[in-house]
């Protein structure tokens, strides 16, 4: 199969780090097509423990090549960090790591009105990471972006900067900000193309050659199906298309090329930041507690809650998912009973998740199925027969709910821990 999309079925942080980095090696290229710095991939192997938030997780493959396509927006101070990082780690970088000139940066006044925009909705504010990812797209399709194709011109660059700030900087101090010195920008911008200049190609026939001779590529989504800003749950969503069709626009993978698309699923379900989340647990400190988690990128709480498998099987058909790679089972094996959401109860009557917006599903009531815990630490298990009965018997009961097959089982943060079905 030459073309993989790996993508996630919930609200993000699904683990799918975990699987891209369990295929990668089998790969020629990993690329990543959309998002920004507010994702974050948790990768544990030899090398040690890494949080990626740009780079694409196949970089710890030696032979493989990486490519951040055009669909991705880049702070790219923190770009640069993360290639430091990676180095120091002993990853070589250099004629490995390819950006497409066609991305979009992230700029200081994205973040800064990222910010004010939240203070300024009060308790109405939309739970964003604050780092720019939503004003950067907004500039994007409003054409007052700034791409690095931008900087081979630098006097192109300078009058696309200085227009910008024009503008921002009104809506800065109107909202309570301070005005930013373009000078400063400028300078701090020119130094991270001038670190970032020997990694920017054009990927347009890189990728169209290795269609031509078969090599693989695998494709990483940033995010969540159900945060997509049309089919999630708007406008408690992120600034980029998180389905498996954004690999089209975001890389230049036409969409007849895509021949597997696997999603990761967590076997709970979590949410960081405001927005609607059925399932979440109010009532149950010990399982608030045990479902709850820190997110990789930002640090803040991510919600927990059962897993909800109308959301799942929503994204299954809208991304028409091939298989299901399932994720922390280990973290249930701490309950005598654990619940999994079939579908909705809404004024009355059973609804599904596309038949509500955001703020009807906030009110929706989980219909649950109760099945039996199988209180058993199951990390170091690696073949699914080995498993307690009870939790080849969640999964199996997972798959029938979503109406589709589970094809790897995750049960640890390490590489090995995976059970292949």
């Amino acid at each position: 199969m030459s073309v993989t999309v790996i993508l996630g079925t919930q609200w993000g942080d699904e683990g799918k780090g975990k699987a891209i980095d369990t295929f990668a090696g089998d790969f020629d290229f990993v690329a990543r097509y959309n998002g920004g710095n507010n994702a974050g991939h948790t990768i544990v192997n030899e090398y040690g423990t890494f949080r990626i938030h740009l780079v694409p997780s196949g970089v710890f493959y030696p032979k493989t090549k990486c490519l951040i396509g055009g669909g991705v927006v880049i702070d790219p101070a923190v770009l640069i960090e993360e290639m430091n990082s990676l180095r120091k780690a002993g990853i070589r970088l250099e004629k490995r790591l390819l950006i497409s000139p066609r991305s979009h940066l992230i700029m200081p006044y994205h973040k800064i009105l990222d910010g004010l925009y939240e203070q300024a909705k009060g308790a109405g504010a939309t739970g964003t990471t604050r780092r720019g990812i939503g004003p950067t797209f907004a500039d994007k399709v409003s054409y007052n972006g700034i791409r690095w194709s931008d900087f081979v011109d630098k006097e192109l660059f300078a009058d696309k900067l200085r227009l910008q700030l024009e503008l921002k900087n009104k809506i800065i101090v109107a909202l309570g900000g301070s005005p930013l010195s373009f000078e400063s920008v400028r300078d701090d911008y020119l130094g991270y193309y001038a670190q970032i200049k020997p990694f920017i190609a054009e990927l347009f026939p890189i990728v169209q050659d290795g269609l031509k001779a078969g090599r693989k590529f695998l494709l990483e989504q940033a995010m969540g199906s159900i945060l997509d800003p049309d089919w999630g749950t708007y406008p408690f969503v992120t600034g980029s298309t998180t389905l498996a069709s954004a690999a089209t626009a975001g890389l230049g993978i036409p969409p007849r090329e895509i021949t597997r698309i696997i999603g990761v699923t967590k076997a709970y379900t979590t949410r960081v930041g405001a927005g609607p989340m059925p399932t979440e647990v109010r009532d149950d400190a010990y399982a608030e507690k045990a479902l709850s988690e820190v997110a990789a990128t930002t640090g803040r709480i991510r919600r927990g809650g059962w897993f909800d498998a109308e959301i799942v099987r929503f994204a299954a058909q809208v991304n028409g998912i091939h298989r299901l790679f399932l994720t922390k089972l280990d973290v249930l094996g701490v309950f005598d009973e654990i619940k999994i959401c079939t579908g909705y109860e809404f004024n009355g009557r059973k609804a599904h998740y596309y038949d509500l917006n955001a703020y009807q599903l906030d009110k929706a009531r989980p219909i649950y199925k109760t099945v039996k815990g199988w209180r058993k630490d199951i990390r170091g298990i690696r073949k699914f027969k080995d498993l307690p009965a009870r939790a080849q018997a969640y999964v199996e009961t997972v798959e029938r709910i979503t109406g589709v097959k589970i094809g790897w089982v995750a049960n640890g943060p390490e590489r090995e821990a995976v059970i292949k079905m």
